[in-house]
């Protein structure tokens, strides 16, 4: 696949759509993530570590809204001489259609199977890991809770879940401070002023960012114990929760 850059919203459009995972982000979406996403690169480094900890053989390992399925390369190459299935699973077409070429081209150790589905409606089965990689923010606030649930469900004792998401703070000081350094880094990335206010409208009412402490009241209120935030950069955070044994 050639990574495209990233222009969707350059052009001064009076009426912005709301974000969706159409082909036009799946062909720039590597560089999107990249520009975007402060920290990504060593979330997704990290998440090969944590996994490399806690997955059991002969277990599955679920990448819920894996996009184009980097977490799930990314451990299918970091978790060495181990066996198991890596399911991934996304509601856009497109990303999935991306994700079965990319497979095709893969030399695969695990047995990986991508799925096009809701994420709320699949289930979860004899798995060791759950990954949700900024992907929880995109589901219905009414759906967060029930979702993770499930997740709790379908892990074995001792499984674990990795929730990495962009939050907004308690404070408008701190939530205005963050702002400010994500469009920052944004800016210095290449983007201008007007992509990024365009792409900020898009994602308004579509990616819906909760705080540090409501995350870790659901994750704690569905069973996991403990919960630990493991990496934060600016406002983008991941969560380990554990399922006790």
């Amino acid at each position: 696949m050639h990574n495209k850059k990233d222009t969707i919203y350059k052009e001064n459009n009076s009426t912005i759509k709301p974000f969706e995972f159409d082909q036009r982000v799946v062909d720039v979406f590597p560089d999107m993530i990249k520009r975007s996403v402060p920290g990504y690169p060593m979330t997704l480094a990290m998440i090969g570590v944590i996994a490399d900890k806690y997955f059991i053989e002969d277990t599955a390992i679920y990448d819920l809204g894996c996009s184009l399925g980097a977490v799930t390369f990314s451990l299918d190459n970091s978790l060495y001489n181990k066996n198991g299935k890596i399911i991934g699973v996304d509601n856009s077409e497109a990303m999935i259609h991306q994700c079965q070429n990319l497979l095709n081209v893969h030399q695969s150790q695990f047995e990986i199977e991508f799925i096009q589905a809701d994420i709320t409606q699949c289930d979860i089965q004899n798995a060791s890991i759950v990954i949700m990689n900024f992907t929880l923010q995109f589901v219905p606030l009414a759906q967060r809770e029930e979702l993770l649930k499930k997740i709790y469900d379908g892990l074995l004792p001792g499984g674990v879940l990795i929730l990495s998401e962009k939050i907004k703070f308690d404070t408008e000081e701190e939530m205005l401070l963050m702002q400010e350094l994500h469009h920052h880094m944004k800016a210095l990335n290449g983007y201008d002023d007007m992509e990024i206010a365009n792409k900020r409208d898009a994602l308004e009412k579509v990616l819906l960012p909760e705080s540090h402490d409501i995350h870790l009241q659901r994750l704690q209120s569905a069973g996991f114990h403990p919960v630990s935030q493991w990496l934060r950069c600016l406002n983008f955070v991941s969560f380990l929760a554990i399922k006790p044994d």
